[in-house]
């Protein structure tokens, strides 16, 4: 975990990483939900017959599903205090590197990238990779930008 008292504690850490300790399974109901909030319906994600004769041998979550989870696999690395509203402000690069299969185990390493003073509290830049379990390259890299405003 990356922990600092303030915002501004933010600025002595870049460069740190914190990993998660859990794994989170991704299933077919969580990939055929998200197909049916965004219409997004290709064989890829909803048809497992179809998909086990496919490229990735079984459905594959969407690349944005993936993305969606973020929040929630880095709950709990970075713990900022004195802070009275933390907002995503958001993307500046994102790279889809390898298909998320049903039932596989995912998880994240968040990285403290970058961080400056701004007149609301500090914007701070990690970069976040999500690997998969037994997988030797990451389902995906993200960099995201977190604003934390002071309290």
């Amino acid at each position: 975990m990356i922990a600092v008292a303030t915002p501004g504690g933010l600025l002595d850490v870049i460069g740190r990483s914190a990993t998660a300790g859990s794994w989170l399974t991704v299933e077919q109901d969580r990939i055929d939900a998200f197909a049916d909030a965004t219409d997004d319906h290709q064989w890829i994600h909803v048809d497992p017959v179809r998909a086990a004769a496919g490229p990735f041998g079984a459905t594959v979550a969407h690349g944005y599903l993936t993305l969606s989870l973020i929040p929630s696999l880095t709950d709990g690395l970075i713990e900022v205090g004195g802070t009275g509203l933390v907002v995503n402000y958001g993307l500046d690069r994102v790279r889809f590197l390898q298909p998320v299969t049903a039932g596989s185990r995912i998880r994240a390493t968040s990285t403290l990238t970058s961080a400056e003073p701004t007149s609301q509290g500090v914007r701070a830049g990690f970069t976040i990779t999500v690997e998969i379990e037994g997988v030797p390259k990451p389902a995906l890299i993200a960099e995201t930008v977190v604003l934390y405003y002071a309290s």
